[in-house]
């Protein structure tokens, strides 16, 4: 992509309403623009970096046997009075509208209720068991606050993903291996160390579950951790019967402070017996199906990475999840320099490197700045200096030490 073909602009001064570090970044380097409170749109920029969290979520997801699909973010009224989530009493986040019938409709939180309405015309054997279906959808929550920018929206990207087993062990079973999945891809963005399974409260969903707390300052939970353990526990359960239940002794817990980027529920059979999804099993009797959820906040995620990371000059993106690969900046001023670098972006390109070429008629100091702030891992400068060298100068965005490089040599390193 060449910069000068990008709408959007960098700016240098954060919005005035906004709090949060992520979104003051994110939207000062034209990654996202805040529509109001809690709501973003993702720009060309922002897109790029969740897809690349999208695309490690999925495979993970694919590797435990998760198959894909997308649902509708429209709610039948009655599906969730069966399991009694429909009133604002239990469940205080929800949208809802009526359709022009009449009809009251809900705006997806979550998916429970309608994807396990739906098994019940795929499932009716245990020969048709297990099942895993995930999707990446577009959650929509009533949150009274909404000033952490995109680690709290009302509108948000949510990766949720159910199971159907036969039973308690079946279910364990793979519940298990998606908390491995899950510390995978927490590892993949460059978070691994920073983030832990933690015990805690099952709100609306059920009596306990289990989160994947990160640590940050911009975090809105307080957990108590074993750094030896790689344990920690939601403040809201820490009691005398939780830490026996661990293991755990209160003086081993560091009281920090964090950000939940994923949570898992068991829901046993209750919400398939308030559904009606049961199967025959091998005995030939009626069953109940055993149902786990298990979610990850694309956005939520994006907005962590860039609070972790980000230094006072701007954002610092992990490998994996960087819009580019490589920010390559001409400072050339004649013709035939420019063409030298138009020649460099297209030989990079050519041979798979993902580039954004900033080719705009600026000073130096304007580029670097932008490319501090929009945070690229990999730094290629190329100006008459560098072509007096045949070489080209090549900088990580988190080292202040460059190096020479000859532009011959420049796709290996």
């Amino acid at each position: 992509m060449k910069q000068s073909q990008l709408f959007t602009k960098t700016r240098k001064e954060a919005p005035a309403d906004e709090q949060s570090l992520n979104a003051q970044l994110l939207v000062r380097a034209g990654f996202v623009h805040k529509e109001m409170a809690g709501v973003y749109a993702y720009l060309p920029l922002g897109i790029r970096v969740l897809e690349k969290i999208k695309k490690i979520i999925r495979e993970e997801m694919d590797a435990v046997g998760g198959k894909e699909l997308i649902m509708t973010s429209m709610q039948r009224k009655e599906l969730w009075e069966r399991t009694d989530r429909w009133d604002d009493e239990n469940v205080d986040v929800w949208f809802k509208s009526a359709l022009k019938n009449g009809a009251d409709i809900g705006f997806a939180w979550s998916h429970e209720e309608p994807i396990t309405d739906m098994m019940k015309n795929y499932i009716q054997s245990y020969k048709d068991l297990p099942v895993f279906v995930y999707q990446f959808q577009t959650k929509l929550r009533n949150e009274l606050r909404a000033k952490s920018g995109i680690m709290r929206g009302r509108e948000f990207v949510m990766k949720d993903l159910y199971s159907y087993c036969i039973d308690e062990q079946q279910h364990k079973s793979f519940y298990n291996s998606v908390i491995e999945a899950y510390l995978r891809v927490f590892e993949r963005v460059e978070l691994g160390d920073h983030t832990f399974l933690t015990f805690a409260s099952g709100g609306a969903f059920t009596q306990f579950s289990h989160e994947f707390q990160t640590i940050t300052e911009a975090g809105e939970d307080i957990v108590y951790l074993d750094r030896k353990k790689k344990l920690a526990i939601n403040s809201e359960v820490l009691t005398d019967e939780v830490l026996n239940q661990l293991n755990v002794k209160r003086e081993d817990l560091e009281e920090i402070k964090t950000s939940e980027v994923g949570n898992i529920f068991n829901f046993g059979t209750k919400k398939c017996e308030q559904l009606g999804l049961s199967f025959i099993n091998e005995e030939g009797k009626e069953q109940f199906v055993h149902l786990g959820s298990y979610g990850i906040g694309i956005t939520r995620l994006m907005g962590v990475i860039v609070e972790h990371f980000a230094d006072e000059r701007g954002m610092v993106w992990p490998v994996s999840v960087a819009p580019f690969d490589v920010h390559l900046i001409s400072l050339c001023k004649d013709e035939a320099e420019k063409k030298q670098a138009d020649e460099l972006y297209e030989k990079l390109q050519t041979n798979g490197i993902d580039i954004l070429y900033d080719d705009r008629d600026l000073r130096a100091g304007e580029k670097f700045a932008d490319s501090d702030l929009i945070g690229i891992p990999k730094r290629i400068i190329i100006s008459s200096k560098t072509l007096a060298e045949n070489s080209v100068e090549v900088k990580m965005r988190d080292e202040e030490e460059s190096v020479l490089v000859k532009i011959e040599d420049i796709l290996r390193k």
